[in-house]
């Protein structure tokens, strides 16, 4: 009697043991993030935006052996509250975008791509139609005004400083008509077909439809440029697990050496990526001082 009750004592014993093993057991799925989903700025048209991230984004998830997913952000102006509300854990910020995320998100920049010209950052373009006889600011009084969104570098905080510090304020009716295209290449082409009289667009989507549309070089004039801002780079959030961080940024750093990353590269429309901090922001920060608008306070959304 006693040697069963000291065996049932034991079966129970290690079948508790073993019920203890398979609770604290670490799950598979906790412990590694196996998907990753970073956001990108409608900065032109979606398809287009889609097909030129598509095969960037098949390379990174097999270099980090994590699925990477995009999302594209339906307007610019609420990607702060998009970036939390749909669990984003990085995206490929613009300049103001990526300034506001620092600022409000502590998000944490990784690297940016090197235009097929040599540069890594950007600029600004306010555009006219030759034949409208626009040459100056005073020339734009009374006429329609194109900008992209309010949440964009080039596309409003640009123009934005430039009418402030010709005298200028876009609020108080210089301009018939001011409205928002929401991608820099729309903006350009409502110049171009006679919808805007004055427009403002980053210069690499002008140039990339330069290349495509030779009315651009026939038609359009460029009165005025900014000063230079980062192009388009990846920020993470401050919490992704550090290694992942480190994985993504070699990947992108990397692409230039490797052989599949040429590819890739040109489909991009980049010569390579490089490493990008908070501070390579500052111009942003500046630029949207002379444009009266504390960037610690912006709380734009659009409607």
């Amino acid at each position: 009697m006693l040697h069963g009750k000291c065996f049932t004592r034991s079966i129970t014993l290690i079948a508790l043991f073993l019920a203890g093993l398979f609770l604290f057991q670490p799950s598979p799925t906790l412990a590694a993030q196996d998907t990753i989903l970073i956001g990108l700025i409608p900065e032109m048209n979606i398809f287009k935006q889609k097909k030129r991230f598509q095969q960037l984004g098949d390379y990174l998830s097999q270099k980090t052996g994590v699925k990477v997913e995009f999302t594209i952000l339906s307007r610019y102006g609420n990607i702060i509250e998009s970036f939390t509300t749909e669990k984003m854990d990085g995206a490929f910020f613009g300049s103001f975008t990526g300034a506001l995320a620092i600022q409000k998100l502590g998000v944490i920049p990784l690297a940016r791509p090197v235009n097929l010209d040599g540069s890594s950052t950007y600029h600004g373009f306010l555009i006219v139609r030759k034949d409208s006889g626009i040459k100056t600011v005073e020339d734009m009084r009374g006429k329609r005004m194109a900008f992209v969104e309010k949440a964009t570098t080039a596309g409003y905080i640009f123009p934005r400083a430039y009418f402030k510090e010709h005298g200028v304020s876009v609020d108080e009716g210089f301009f018939s008509e001011t409205f928002f295209t929401g991608s820099h290449d729309s903006a350009i082409m409502a110049v171009l077909d006679h919808k805007a009289d004055v427009g403002a667009a980053k210069h690499s989507i002008y140039n990339r439809l330069q290349r495509e549309n030779p009315r651009i070089d026939q038609e359009l004039l460029i009165l005025a440029d900014s000063p230079k801002v980062p192009s388009n780079g990846l920020c993470v959030r401050p919490d992704l697990d550090p290694d992942l961080r480190e994985k993504f940024k070699q990947a992108l750093l990397g692409l230039e050496t490797d052989p599949a990353g040429k590819s890739v590269l040109d489909d991009f429309g980049a010569l390579r990526f490089i490493e990008t901090t908070a501070g390579d922001y500052q111009p942003v920060f500046e630029m949207a001082e002379k444009a009266g608008i504390d960037i610690k306070k912006y709380d734009y959304l659009n409607e």
